[in-house]
């Protein structure tokens, strides 16, 4: 006990000095050395001739006084304000039409040197400091890199802070803290996967493995009123109710936390006409003290018996809970909040029937054999002649057998060889507690404790300039798989390659191949597409009435699905604004008014033109994400595909403007609020950009149904009230009168939704925001994506070998 306190005590305090001081070593403060510079006079002369009649004074329109507007670079409010007033310039928004057209030499001139002073003034910065300065791993790499170390599968999550998201995502160096009560969540979180680790290399196999026959589901007492299945014909049945647990499993409670394969055989009872009676499969104690359940799976019960097969982990005394789950179906009365035998039959319920289920207890990431070898090496580990003992491992010369593993592992760990003097302070440990006569097994642990705390393990490693080839495949590993680099990968770095063009294609389509690139899409689409805020909001039930969890995981596997075909296939991210097909299955198709659908497999169809769906922006997942539960908004949704597909910038509004909230009783449209909200001068140049995608989506309902008018509520009815106008003026002059329209013009256009594609896989890959210095990059990656259609893996390719990916 002595030796465990000391080792917590000392890890936790060199972690912390040691993170206090990375931290302090990578992020520097940037600021001018030298005197502000001199005003440029084509800049000056530029903003006098355009611009001081509206920002000048006390009075300046936006509170933007250019008059006084510092040419310090170095503050950061000011460089913004440059690349915003470049921007709008450019654009042709500044001057404004009304004013008059500014002199087309003067204008240049403005532009060549605003575009000069801001690239010169980043590219300097990014040569001393690096483009990003002081990126740690996110709670989702730590999981998954602790878990590829150790061989393990054990979640960890859970015992990580929730990370805040900076531009869009949690990689963001910029948006990333490291607190004292992280890192006590991290040295908890190590402790976790090293226990787990430990305890599977010194014991036996875990085997718990079940075969239960419909009785062996059902009740134990028929007699008693209760929300588990009851015995009807030889099978196992469950009735359509809106009852919390009723369908629970207590058959299935794991006797110990694993990860479990089920095979469940069902079928369906009193079917209703839409098809088969769609159940949800979802885990947890499955008692009123802990009302909160996890979603496991969903599937459709058809008459004939099938056998549905999932994955899901269980903690010790959680159980499943298998029931009809679709809110469309007709629902079983029960008095009392418990169901007695023969209650739900008179009621003519939809239902479900077990014939069997069977649990079995897996790894996934390994066997006890791999989790031996990362830990022990070649040492001998068997069971000692007490059963209830961990097993021994064998050392004749524990000082060496402990530098040789532990620097193996930290080769691992730090993701590059290791000198001996960077395993000095952790062999110094490890020694002291073996001459201490610590076992070797406690001795070990206390390393490999201290390497997984260690700031080389935590924070990405990387100086000024190109990365070396190890430092290139840390990046593209996390960026691909979000974790640690696997053999190929250190091999290949290791013999120099990893900065090789051919090289680092052929790696990145490896890592995309089959399940490994479905891992990337679920990762990169749950940041920048929000699908991880899909749960953020709960549809109002007396609106969206048709609307249930089995529809919402439709919806994201077909998000998920659509973008894999992207990927596999390298399609144009055209097919992000419009395509003519998607994946379905009974359920969802249902959901969106298409006929024809059956089976709960999603499947590819070809959408017809009365569909009103195609693209990705049309999906269900990306309509939810992108309302409130309840209603929608032009703004909020016209920002989030403006900045997450179409590449256009939307800055933060005035402080004074208040916000818009559409008028939910339906007196008055959003149109009507909004016209009056853009007659404010500040407002519309940016709804300009903002409102056109948004009003282009208005069609779609909070949960991704077409609907042709608002609702309007009434008491407690809801009525239709206005008529949807989906129309507008893109700021080309383009106009559109629906989204067929909208889709029609912005992909003619696919080379901006390549430059914003590589944009935002640029931020996650790096850690970095896309600065002013950074556009040609980009504008270079989408030029050369051009020669195969702007195709998605194309792109992914150019960013994995562009400049910005593979300098610091």
């Amino acid at each position: 006990m002595k030796l465990s306190l000391r080792a917590s005590t000392c890890a936790y305090h060199t972690t912390i000095a040691c993170v206090t001081g990375l931290i302090l070593s990578l992020i520097s403060t940037v600021a001018t050395q030298a005197a502000e510079p001199k005003s440029p006079n084509a800049v000056r002369s530029f903003l006098e001739n355009n611009c001081y009649d509206c920002h000048q004074g006390d009075s300046a329109d936006a509170g933007l006084d250019l008059e006084k507007l510092s040419f310090d670079l170095g503050d950061g409010s000011n460089l913004k304000r440059w690349v915003r007033i470049y921007d709008r310039v450019q654009l042709g928004e500044m001057p404004p039409a009304d004013y008059g057209e500014a002199d087309a030499e003067a204008r240049q001139a403005f532009l060549a040197t605003t575009n000069h002073g801001l690239t010169n003034f980043q590219k300097n910065i990014h040569t001393k400091y690096g483009r990003v300065r002081g990126r740690r791993l996110t709670r989702k790499q730590i999981e998954r890199s602790i878990q590829d170390l150790l061989a393990i599968d054990v979640p960890l999550l859970d015992y990580l802070p929730e990370e805040q998201k900076t531009d869009g995502f949690t990689t963001v160096a910029s948006g990333q803290g490291m607190s004292h009560f992280q890192l006590a969540a991290h040295l908890e979180t190590i402790d976790v996967a090293l226990d787990e680790a430990f305890r599977r290399a010194l014991s036996p196999e875990d085997e718990y493995e079940r075969d239960f026959d419909a009785e062996g589901v059902a009740r134990t007492n028929p007699k008693r009123r209760c929300r588990e299945p009851e015995m009807r014909k030889g099978k196992a049945v469950i009735w359509s109710s809106g009852m919390i647990y009723y369908g629970r499993l207590p058959a299935t409670t794991a006797k110990t936390d694993g990860w479990f394969e089920f095979e469940v055989t069902v079928s369906g009872l009193k079917l209703p006409k839409t098809g088969g009676v769609w159940s949800t499969v979802r885990s947890g104690p499955c008692v009123s003290s802990a009302p909160l359940l996890a979603n496991v799976t969903t599937f459709e019960a058809m008459e004939e018996p099938k056998v549905v097969k999932f994955t899901t982990w269980l903690p010790k005394g959680h159980m499943l809970e298998i029931r009809p789950g679709d809110t469309t179906l007709k629902k079983g009365r029960f008095a009392g909040g418990q169901v007695g035998v023969g209650e739900g039959e008179p009621q003519d319920l939809p239902g479900i029937a077990f014939d069997r289920v069977t649990m079995k207890q897996i790894h996934l990431n390994g066997n006890d054999d791999q989790v031996r070898e990362y830990l022990f090496g070649d040492l001998k580990v068997e069971p000692q002649k007490d059963k209830r003992k961990p097993w021994q491992v064998t050392s004749k010369n524990p000082k060496a057998d402990a530098e040789r593993l532990l620097t193996r592992f930290a080769s691992r760990a730090f993701r590059r060889p290791v000198t001996s003097d960077e395993m000095k302070p952790y062999l110094e440990e490890v020694n002291a507690a073996i001459d201490d006569k610590a076992a070797f097994v406690d001795a070990i642990r206390l390393g490999y404790r201290a390497l997984l705390c260690s700031p080389r393990f935590i924070y990405f490693a990387e100086e000024p300039g190109s990365l070396d080839d190890y430092e290139v495949a840390t990046r593209l590993s996390y960026l691909l798989t979000g974790s640690t680099p696997d053999e190929q990968l250190m091999q290949l770095a290791s013999a120099g390659k990893m900065r090789d063009t051919e090289t680092l294609k052929q790696q990145t389509r490896r890592l995309l191949a089959g399940s490994s690139g479905e891992k990337f899409l679920h990762d990169l689409a749950a940041e920048w597409l929000d699908l991880d805020q899909i749960d953020f909001t709960q549809p109002d039930s007396k609106l969206y009435r048709d609307f249930d969890p089995i529809v919402e995981q439709a919806m994201l596997t077909e998000t998920e699905t659509y973008l894999s075909e992207m990927l596999q296939k390298n399609l144009s991210v055209s097919h992000l604004i419009d395509s003519d097909f998607t994946y379905l299955n009974s359920r969802l198709a249902r959901y969106y008014g298409i006929d024809g659908i059956a089976g709960d497999e999603l499947q590819r169809i070809t959408l017809k033109p009365q569909s009103r769906r195609g693209g990705l922006i049309t999906q269900g997942a990306i309509m939810k994400v992108t309302a409130n539960g309840s209603n929608t908004s032009p703004v909020v949704r016209g920002v989030w595909v403006s900045e997450r597909l179409l590449g256009v910038d939307v800055p933060l509004p005035p402080s004074n403007v208040p916000a818009v909230e559409p008028d939910i009783r339906g007196a008055k449209t959003i149109r009507e609020q909004l016209a009056k909200h853009r007659s404010q001068g500040e407002c519309a140049s940016c709804h300009t950009k903002i409102d056109p995608a948004g009003f282009a989506l208005e069609n779609y309902d909070p949960t991704g149904k077409w609907r042709d008018f608002y609702p309007q509520v009434q008491g407690r009815s809801v009525k239709n009230g206005p008529k949807i106008d989906a129309s507008y003026e893109l700021p080309s002059g383009q106009e559109f009168k629906n989204i067929e329209g909208f889709q029609k013009i912005v992909t003619s256009h696919p080379h901006r939704l390549a430059a914003n594609v590589a944009e935002h896989l640029l931020v996650y890959g790096t850690g970095a925001a896309i600065e002013f210095a950074d556009r040609p990059y980009v504008e270079m990656i989408a030029n050369k994506s051009a020669a195969d259609s702007y195709g998605f893996r194309s792109i992914i390719e150019h960013v994995v070998t562009s400049d910005l990916f593979l300098s610091k």
